[in-house]
């Protein structure tokens, strides 16, 4: 990721990570890995609750994003900002 940064001047590298974890959700192992290798902020999908495990870490500092529609009360958030941008997972 640090090569396609400076070879495109990248400020920002957002991944659906949703399918990261063997193909179903998304795990904290498995998110530590993408954000160490550049990724600003990862979205998701439906299958961000396939690993039960990751539920601590949606509303955590962590930079996950599960989809914005979801009802008030679902766990985590649906979008993100920093001093570069706005990302919405929708």
């Amino acid at each position: 990721m640090p090569d396609l940064r400076q070879q495109y001047g990248l400020d920002l590298v957002i991944a659906n990570g949703e399918n990261a974890a063997g193909g179903l959700g998304l795990t904290s192992t498995t998110a530590k890995e993408l954000l160490n290798a550049g990724v600003d902020v990862l979205t998701s999908g439906n299958h961000i609750w396939a690993q039960k495990e990751i539920m601590p870490y949606l509303e955590g500092e962590m930079p996950i994003l599960r989809p914005l529609n979801y009802p008030p009360g679902v766990p985590g958030r649906g979008y993100i900002v920093n001093s570069q941008a706005m990302v919405v997972n929708l």
